[in-house]
């Protein structure tokens, strides 16, 4: 998912296979219905000069799924792709075991509001979490928003939500068919009752509520002409809204004449007088604004206007304040509200070997987030920045949400490992041990049979690069082991353990599943970032070849049976491994990717990501993605590993065109393009989008798939 961390404002899977495919596509040579290849794309060729280059973009048509060439290519690709995976040996038992793992559950640690803990789960074959209120620590759970029930086929989606101060009412966003494109409602706590309030075009919403829960500050989109046509997905303002009221009248408060791809988030202190509005501009920059409420002043702008990230939350008049400013790893600051220009900030925790991904008061403490070498670790320090104490874990993993409250003695975190199923933890701050508040259950399978390991190895340039690498205890090293290696490189976005239900598949056919922490995470702060974004993209594909040199020489696996998956910037990468080393894996999921780097940033909401990846509308920008991009590099004549794209029609991230254009383009001119033993596939899902809010079942058919075509194609018996 193309995205970032709190701090980031806001803004993620042979030969019996080929011989039973041949046997099953001999008894149907007769049905003109089964395609005997794969379909040949109406060849239309448009000559661009960009930065005085001379590209020809030969299926530029596929860019409007409109056309009525498009219309066509996609239904021909898409009988295609089913022609080749419905007959895959074994469909019928790994679907069945899919949909036992994917019914594990998820559950979130709980919010609190007055009285109220507020939390989602999601239990078996449920499409979509559930949001949850109990008025006790121990209490029964009462629903508060399903959004089962409001499609017959799970595609509406809970997006995100914020409990009020007192825990009066929730404000949540939903929205349909993987869309991302929410809608703001209200629920009352007390009785489940939805507010006639409803505010469109609320997609990643920041809200902070009023204390006593009458109104609350908000961000939205502009509407259909209020900007220009195409940039409705930019231009995000703050607004102000009482409950009651309409919505259409909700006063401006800020982001006029900003850069329309500028995030704000908004922030109210626990007094109701300050505003801290921290406005995101990419994946390195973050401005800071705070308004005195009891004042007529503008707000002011309280950073250094320098390329660094800020985050902060008030308490008691102070602001305390995250930042990598001079400081890779990050540190934490404290200024007065009434005194907030940065020669005001007094340092509280500096930064240490770990890296600080957030820091919140909670219980008259600061709650610190580090993570280390790939792992999770809870700190906490008194408000004048000393150390009190390590917050226990159940294991090494990853603490993927952790949270309290200013006035409240006790926090939740909630815990995963790659043999550890989501649990959450509850911490009383009096002694600060941790005990076990909920947990998901997964019967079906056997943790304790597999391990986890972290390896370390070389990349190009001599980067040491860690690995985690998971697979049955006591596998064999015997150089053919299938092995499944993923990544993602980018973003500030860190891979860290995490339960990843349908892999067990994967590993009880004694399958070795490996995790690589490429630069441009945020595995090592914000400088490991900055070496794989930019101009220095090219060392993220570096490490990953290097990853997959390294299981080779290791006798993990070998070519022949080593694939690799990747989604969204991850399937960038797979883009680039694909044309840079076809030679070095035998097969490749490549999931709603970006791979036209000359005309992404046209496209849905990619101009946010340009601080990322460099823009072609920049000539020197234009030079290091056109030496990359996977579009531009598909050579006539190679012979390519067996490849699955996949992509979703209601895509609003990436858009969906980067895969059709590559697999047209692969199957006109690669080696093996018409292939049926070593194939390149086109699948498209309908009413799905980047993957955020999927339902179950729709999850479950995408993996069947997946798993079928690694299966078949690593030569694993289901």
């Amino acid at each position: 998912m193309l995205g970032g961390s709190r701090l980031l404002t806001g803004f993620l899977m042979l030969l019996v296979g080929v011989v039973a495919l041949a046997i099953a596509d001999d008894s149907r040579a007769g049905d003109a219905s089964v395609p005997s290849g794969p379909p040949k794309a109406k060849v239309a060729p448009v000559e661009d000069t960009v930065q005085g280059h001379k590209i020809v973009d030969r299926y530029r048509y596929l860019e409007n799924p409109n056309d009525a060439d498009t219309k066509l290519y996609v239904e021909q690709e898409l009988s295609y792709t089913r022609s080749i995976l419905d007959p895959l040996p074994g469909r019928d038992k790994i679907n069945a075991r899919l949909s036992q793992l994917l019914e594990i559950g998820t559950v979130g640690a709980p919010a609190m509001g007055g009285k109220y803990y507020f939390h989602t789960r999601r239990e078996g074959n449920q499409n979509q979490p559930i949001l949850y209120v109990r008025e006790a620590l121990h209490g029964e759970d009462r629903v508060l928003v399903d959004v089962n029930k409001m499609s017959a086929d799970g595609t509406v989606a809970l997006d995100w939500w914020y409990a009020s101060e007192d825990g009066k009412y929730v404000a949540y966003g939903t929205s349909a068919s993987g869309s991302e494109e929410s809608t703001l409602r209200i629920v009352e706590s007390a009785t489940g009752k939805v507010l006639p309030d409803t505010i469109e075009r609320t997609r990643f919403a920041s809200v902070a509520w009023m204390k006593d829960s009458s109104a609350f500050y908000y961000t939205r989109h502009p509407k259909k002409g209020e900007v220009p046509a195409g940039e409705e997905v930019y231009h995000v303002k703050v607004f102000f809204h009482q409950i009651g009221s309409d919505p259409a009248k909700d006063p401006y408060i800020f982001g006029e004449g900003r850069n329309p791809q500028d995030i704000p988030q908004v922030t109210l202190s626990e007094d109701d007088r300050w505003l801290l509005i921290d406005v995101g501009e990419g994946w390195t920059k973050t401005e800071m604004y705070l308004k005195d409420l009891r004042s007529k002043d503008a707000s002011l702008e309280i950073t250094t206007g320098k390329d660094f990230l800020y985050g902060a939350e008030f308490f008691q008049g102070k602001l305390y304040i995250t930042t990598n400013e001079d400081a890779p790893h990050y540190r934490v600051f404290v200024a007065d509200a009434t005194n907030a220009k940065r020669e005001n900030w007094k340092e509280l925790i500096p930064q240490s070997d770990a890296v600080l991904q957030d820091a919140s008061v909670t219980g008259g403490k600061l709650l610190a987030q580090y993570e280390h070498n790939a792992t999770s670790e809870l700190k906490l320090f008194s408000l004048d920045g000393k150390k009190l104490a390590d917050v226990p874990l159940p294991a090494i993993g990853d603490v993927f949400t952790a949270a309290g409250r200013y006035d409240r003695n006790e926090i939740f975190f909630g815990f995963q490992s790659f043999t550890v199923p989501p649990s959450i933890y509850r911490v009383d701050l009096t002694d600060v041990n941790s005990v076990l508040w909920a947990k998901v259950d997964a019967p079906s399978i056997d943790p304790s049979a597999y391990d986890v390991q972290q390896v370390w190895y070389t990349s190009k340039d001599g980067t040491k690069v860690p690995m985690f690498v998971v697979s049955k205890k006591g596998i064999e090293k015997n150089g053919k082991n299938p092995t499944l290696l993923t990544g993602y490189g980018g973003f500030n976005i860190s891979l860290k353990p995490t339960f990843n239900r349908s892999m067990y598949l994967w590993m009880e056919h004694g399958g070795i599943y490996a995790v690589a922490n490429l630069r441009g995470g945020s595995e090592f702060g914000e400088d490991w970032h900055r070496a794989g974004m930019l101009e220095k993209k090219q060392n993220v594909f570096d490490d990953f070849i290097a990853a997959g040199e390294y299981l080779i020489s290791q006798k993990y696996t070998d070519r022949d049976h080593l694939a690799i998956q990747g989604g969204s910037n991850g399937g960038l990468l797979m883009g680039a491994m694909i044309t840079q080393r076809p030679d070095l894996f035998r097969a490749v999921v490549c999931a709603v990717p970006l791979l036209d780097m000359l005309r992404y940033q046209n496209f849905q909401i990619a101009k946010l990501w340009i601080p990322e990846y460099g823009s072609a509308d920049d000539a020197k920008q234009f030079e290091w993605l056109y030496a990359y991009s996977p579009y531009h590099h598909v050579k006539a004549g190679q012979e390519y590993p067996a490849i699955l794209f996949m992509t979703g029609d209601t895509d609003t991230r990436v858009d969906p065109m980067h895969a059709k254009k590559m697999a047209a383009l692969m199957q006109a001119e690669a080696k093996n393009g018409a292939s049926k033993d070593r194939p390149i596939l086109l699948r498209i899902e309908t009413k799905a989008g980047h993957g955020q809010g999927k339902p179950v079942t729709k999850q479950i058919e995408e993996s069947t798939d997946m798993y079928s075509f690694l299966f078949w194609q690593l030569g694993v018996k289901p």
